[in-house]
């Protein structure tokens, strides 16, 4: 499966996802994920920034909040749509641009930071992406991307409950396989049948890679690995939001900051 066809499965998701999540139902984004991501951003106030696989303009809206000056690409033009209405009702002066990840619009140099929220691992040849990103940041520069946790969220997965129904434990396998393009069928589990009526599941490829190969496709790349996070639910956020929970036995999320080095060594 190449990029292109892999768009096409997200310009199919793009309505019920954009539908569903501004409905709340996100709910793994907007407890956890979200909350996390921003904690880890450095300040970009003032600064030139890329948002790689934006969806519905949700976490770009975020950074311009915080003072970026933001372009932001998606591959689905239906997300590129609610992402510009969104703009229209409110400015924050973002740019919204139909590209792959794979194939960045862009001059060499042209911005301070990239971003990529849950969208690197959706992608056929990540390791492409990243040079890409490598290519449009200036010396110095940085990328914030989150993804699935390789460790615990590899191609098998099953939680593993008490009598009573609580998770204690995660049990995975097919650490080392490469589905590549192979479709994942779900929606939003916090949804009630009310909200997903109607709806057919999302259809999402995945790419999966191990934890070492994340990280020397970041090296190759050309960066430094700067700072690393696993976000969890604390325990007020797992009693107001009982669906992530979970995220306490587990880790969910890699988030991982890297450097662009001033000078290739080597």
């Amino acid at each position: 499966m190449d990029h292109r066809q892999a768009g096409r499965y997200w310009e199919g998701n793009a309505a019920a996802w954009t539908q569903l999540s501004r409905q709340g139902w996100d709910v793994y984004r907007d407890a956890v994920n979200t909350p996390g991501f921003l904690n880890l951003l450095p300040d970009v106030a003032g600064l030139r920034g890329l948002d790689v696989g934006c969806g519905d303009g949700h976490n770009t809206r975020l950074f311009a909040g915080r003072g970026a000056r933001m372009d932001a690409v998606d591959v689905a033009p239906t997300f590129l749509r609610f992402a510009g209405e969104d703009e229209q009702r409110e400015p924050l002066g973002i740019r919204y641009t139909a590209a792959s990840a794979l194939e960045l619009p862009f001059p060499s140099g042209h911005f301070d930071f990239v971003t990529a929220v849950m969208s690197l691992m959706d992608m056929p040849g990540p390791d492409l992406a990243l040079r890409e990103a490598h290519r449009v940041l200036r010396a110095g520069g940085f990328l914030q991307f989150s993804i699935l946790h390789p460790c615990f969220m590899p191609p098998h997965r099953r939680l593993v409950r008490d009598c009573d129904g609580t998770v204690r434990a995660v049990e995975v396998g097919r650490y080392f396989d490469r589905p590549d393009g192979e479709i994942e069928r779900w929606i939003f589990s916090a949804a009630p049948a009310e909200a997903k009526a109607g709806l057919r599941e999302f259809e999402v490829p995945r790419f999966y890679r191990t934890l070492s190969e994340w990280l020397n496709a970041i090296v190759d790349a050309g960066f430094a690995v700067e700072r690393l996070a696993e976000p969890r639910a604390d325990e007020e956020t797992a009693k107001r939001v009982p669906a992530v929970a979970d995220t306490r036995i587990a880790a969910y999320f890699l988030h991982v900051r890297c450097r662009k080095l001033r000078s290739r060594i080597g």
